[in-house]
């Protein structure tokens, strides 16, 4: 029984070491210029490869029919990317500008 304790701490240690790689690689996703923070407008980039994908006939405009679950109101590029400013802004806690891999993948709030 005593050596199933000790290795409590080693699972949990890999655990977070697998997060920290996790939270590395996810900002590896955004980061374009490799600087270890990722920029608001790198954040918007990234993000907006979602709309591009759906916005099925290119018209800078996702309607009705080509938002998941065929439902909402429709939303132009430039809303969808105000509203992940303002998502970024949420996103960075310490105000610095930029979001580390904590605050990337930190819960909103």
């Amino acid at each position: 029984m005593r050596a199933c304790w000790c290795a409590v701490p080693l699972l949990w240690l890999a655990a977070v070491v697998h997060a920290q790689d996790s939270r590395a690689a996810y900002l590896g996703f955004f980061d374009r210029d490799g600087d270890g923070r990722v920029s608001e407008a790198e954040y918007v980039q990234y993000m907006s490869r979602g709309f591009a994908r759906m916005d099925a006939n290119g018209d800078g405009v996702l309607e009705t029919d080509e938002l998941p679950g065929r439902r909402g109101e429709p939303i132009s590029l430039e809303a969808f990317q105000d509203n992940l400013r303002h998502q970024f802004h949420r996103l960075d806690r310490n105000h610095d500008g930029s979001l580390d891999a904590g605050e990337l993948t930190a819960p909103p709030r």
